[in-house]
């Protein structure tokens, strides 16, 4: 029975010493300068505003990932992402959130696909692939106020293999409450869910989607902020040039009587890659809020269109200079701003123009990564 058991301690031992392990610390730093025009203030009047500023053209963050080797094609996964203000070093997340982008740990299978648990990107941050402005600033989540760049706690995730040029992505995020099945902790989403499907094949990426954020009532309560959403996405590349359009039909049936629950946004732009250091980018964008009024947090029904244009130049494989000039132009109901700042007439942000007025602004940084 000793020889067995010592048999097996070796043998098991063995199998763990040929598991092959890695993990790897990288992580993205984005400074520069913006400029923005119509920023209000707290006495009504309106002003321009220069600052320095973290993360204009994407977030900076530090992380770590890594994978173990199971065997039989599976592997055991983990990822750690903290987001933080270069400018100042300061967290982006909450006090109490040292990982606040992604935390989470999984299985992935070379036919399965990947299963994961823990914080992540919510699901409608793959409208990325779309956006010839990379969702950054001044881009697609401008004239939805953010609505594609959430980021949900309790998340169970799966990624799909790819079966010819298909692939599936599901997500859903758990309030992990007691007094109801869709509530989330107070300050957080509730249940939140969605389900992508993506075409990639000779330059062409389309995609579909369909996803829910829901308030931390659980329930769908303001168009631009716990809605459900429909989006459909595409871009197709030829050569240097990849042409790109989008689309969201927003809805929020639990947004409460007279005020504004639906809006639809539309995009085109393109992506020209002039040289192998220099890309020139640029999109149109435009909002229709439906009927309904507004108030303090919700948009009134308006409408407002975006003119964004810009630049890349890479310094290295690791390292670039960007700059980007965009222009709102807002109807007489509407205040969207050049960045997706928050919905309503008084909503704790005074970057939102005055209702019909219009706004500009630029960016310029450098962004390294490693």
């Amino acid at each position: 029975m000793k020889k067995v058991m010592v048999a097996a301690v070796i043998l098991g031992g063995t199998a763990l010493a040929h598991a092959q392990s890695n993990v790897t610390i990288y992580g993205r730093l984005d400074v520069g300068f913006d400029y923005t025009t119509s920023i209000r203030a707290t006495d009504g009047s309106s002003a321009s505003r220069w600052r320095a500023q973290s993360s204009d053209w994407g977030a900076s963050y530090l992380g770590l990932t890594g994978s173990e080797d199971l065997g039989n094609g599976l592997s055991a996964i983990l990822n750690l992402e903290a987001g933080f203000n270069v400018m100042t070093g300061a967290s982006t997340g909450a006090s109490n959130q040292l990982f606040n982008r992604k935390a989470f740990v999984g299985l992935q299978s070379e036919k399965f696909g990947r299963v994961t648990l823990g914080r992540n990107l919510f699901i409608a941050n793959g409208q990325w692939d779309a956006d010839p402005m990379f969702e950054a600033t001044y881009s697609a989540a401008s004239l939805i106020r953010g609505r594609s760049v959430p980021i949900t706690s309790n998340n169970v995730d799966w990624q799909s293999s790819k079966f010819g040029g298909f692939d599936v992505y599901a997500q859903m995020a758990l309030g992990n409450q007691a007094n109801g099945f869709n509530r989330g902790a107070a300050g957080s989403y509730g249940r939140s869910e969605g389900v992508q499907l993506t075409y990639r094949n000779d330059g062409i990426m389309l995609r579909a989607m369909y996803d829910t954020l829901r308030d931390s009532n659980g329930q769908l309560s303001n168009v631009f902020l716990y809605s459900n959403e429909l989006f459909a996405g595409a871009a197709v590349t030829y050569r240097s040039l990849t042409m790109m359009a989008g689309y969201n039909h927003l809805n929020a049936p639990d947004t409460p009587a007279g005020l504004a629950k639906t809006a639809d946004h539309v995009w085109v732009g393109a992506k020209y890659q002039l040289s192998p250091q220099f890309l020139l980018d640029g999109a149109i964008y435009r909002v229709k809020v439906g009927s309904g009024n507004g108030d303090a947090t919700h948009d009134a029904s308006g409408h407002a269109t975006l003119l964004a244009v810009g630049g890349m130049y890479n310094l290295s494989k690791r390292t670039f200079l960007y700059g980007t000039v965009a222009h709102v132009m807002n109807g007489e109901n509407s205040n969207f701003g050049v960045a997706g700042n928050n919905p309503g007439a008084n909503n704790n942000n005074f970057d939102n123009p005055a209702v019909g007025r219009n706004q500009s602004g630029v960016y310029l940084g450098m962004v390294t990564s490693f």
